[in-house]
C-alpha cells in the first residue's frame, strides 16, 4: 500500500519559490533601511559603501576591472563612484605599471578611517534589524541557505 501524501504540504518547488520571495522581500526592506541610514548619518550611498568595503578588504588596491567584477556592476558605474570618492579624498587612483589602460585604486588613510566609522555603524544597524534572531538562529539560517544553494559561487560567499 502506497503512503498517502500530506495534502497540507505543497510541492518542494512551491516552498522554494516562497522562500526565495521571502528572502528577496527581506533583502529589499533591509537594503532600503540601510540606504536611508547611510544617507542620513554619513551623506553617502550604498554603492559608495560597497566600493569602500571592497577596497578596505584589498588594502594594496584593485584594478578598476577587478573592482567592477567583484561588485558585479559595469565599469562605468564604478568609474563614477571612484571619481567622487577620489574628489572627497577617500581614495587614490594610480597607473598600473606596464598597462597604460588600467588604473589601480586604493583607500587613503582618510578613506580607511571613514570606512571604519561607516562599517561599525552598518554592522550595528544590521544587528538591530535582525535583533529578533539570536546568534545561533542566524548561524543555522546562514548554513541552511548555503547548503541549499547549488550556484557556482554560492558556497564561497562566507
Amino acid at each position: 500500500m502506497k503512503p498517502q501524501a500530506n495534502p497540507n504540504l505543497e510541492p518542494a518547488s512551491k516552498e522554494r519559490l516562497r522562500l526565495w520571495l521571502r528572502v528577496l522581500k527581506t533583502n529589499r526592506l533591509m537594503e532600503a533601511e540601510l540606504r536611508e541610514r547611510l544617507r542620513l548619518e554619513f551623506a553617502t550611498t550604498l554603492p559608495r559603501f560597497d566600493v569602500m568595503s571592497a577596497l578596505y578588504r584589498n588594502p594594496k588596491g584593485m584594478k578598476m576591472s577587478e573592482l567592477s567584477r567583484m561588485l558585479m556592476v559595469s565599469n562605468g558605474n564604478v568609474t563614477g563612484i571612484v571619481d567622487r570618492l577620489r574628489e572627497d579624498g577617500f581614495l587614490l587612483r594610480e597607473a598600473v605599471p606596464g598597462d597604460r589602460r588600467a588604473a589601480r585604486v586604493r583607500l587613503t588613510a582618510q578613506g580607511i578611517a571613514e570606512f571604519e566609522k561607516q562599517a561599525a555603524a552598518h554592522e550595528g544597524w544590521v544587528s538591530e534589524l535582525l535583533s529578533g534572531l539570536d546568534a545561533e538562529t542566524c548561524h543555522l539560517t546562514s548554513e541552511l541557505l548555503t547548503q541549499g544553494l547549488t550556484l557556482k559561487d554560492a558556497n564561497n560567499e562566507r
